[in-house]
């Protein structure tokens, strides 16, 4: 999935170290507490050789998981439940397991977004085993973080997704998108990324290059729209510093990180 998730190439592997690439394969299941663990590790490994790391890409959740923590070591699991969860929001909708949550557990309902469907089953599970009640108090890096929020118009970000869109096009993206689909099938769901179920459809001619590019592009901005709304109501992070991502921001963010830590170890 190198195309697909606009991975680091192993050019730019080599100019700067990266962590926690290529973990699993598309088809195992890897959860945000794994994640966390796995991240942890890197960093207490960096910071006793005094290293700085820089947490970028995934979604929100992710990147506030590590930072500030969650709950997810208190936060029971059963795969036998969650399958028949699964089982009823296939049959009667995210609106009905969203009810049933609001009626079963208020306080769990209230901090939950009932418009995902994974969400709701995944605190319809908690629920079931733990019952309702106030979060858990989590534990997330010990260390300081100083958080460095990009912002950019919309029109040019929309811009900056449809070149991206092409350029993922023409390196490749449907040719890579036929490989997975090949040993894995089409319906993992890791393959809800954006880009491979386009790129599926492009493959079996129910679009063409225009249609993949369309689509492509509005679920991008619309993803980047919920991005900005999420990080706005979010407050994670020791310290936030505003960069204008479109006025060459490196610079920038190395002044800051540097008054953050107090240090010179970014050159």
């Amino acid at each position: 999935m190198n195309i697909g998730t606009a991975k680091p190439t192993l050019a730019e592997r080599w100019r700067v170290p990266h962590h926690l690439l290529d973990l699993v394969d598309p088809d195992a299941s890897f959860s945000v507490a794994e994640f966390i663990r796995a991240a942890h590790l890197v960093l207490g490994d960096l910071a006793d050789r005094g290293g700085v790391a820089l947490l970028v890409g995934g979604t929100g959740l992710w990147l506030r998981a590590v930072a500030a923590g969650l709950d997810v070591d208190a936060s029971p699991a059963d795969a036998t439940l969650r399958a028949v969860l699964e089982a009823e929001l296939a049959t009667d909708g995210v609106e009905a397991l969203a009810r049933r949550l609001t009626a079963e557990a208020p306080l769990t309902a209230a901090r939950t977004d009932l418009r995902n469907p994974r969400r709701v089953v995944r605190a319809l599970e908690i629920v079931r085993l733990r019952g309702d009640g106030p979060p858990v108090a989590a534990l997330g890096y010990g260390g300081p973080a100083l958080r460095l929020n990009l912002a950019l118009d919309p029109e040019i970000n929309r811009a900056w997704i449809e070149r991206r869109a092409i350029g993922q096009l023409d390196a490749g993206l449907p040719e890579e998108a036929a490989r997975l689909r090949q040993e894995f099938g089409s319906n993992l769901r890791s393959f809800s990324a954006i880009g491979y179920q386009e790129a599926f459809d492009l493959l079996d001619g129910r679009i063409d290059r225009a249609g993949f590019l369309a689509v492509n592009v509005g679920r991008n901005v619309a993803f980047a729209r919920r991005q900005r709304t999420w990080f706005r109501g979010d407050a994670f992070g020791d310290e936030q510093v505003e960069l204008d991502a479109a006025d060459d921001p490196f610079q920038g963010a190395i002044r800051a990180v540097r008054r953050f830590l107090g240090d010179e170890r970014l050159s």
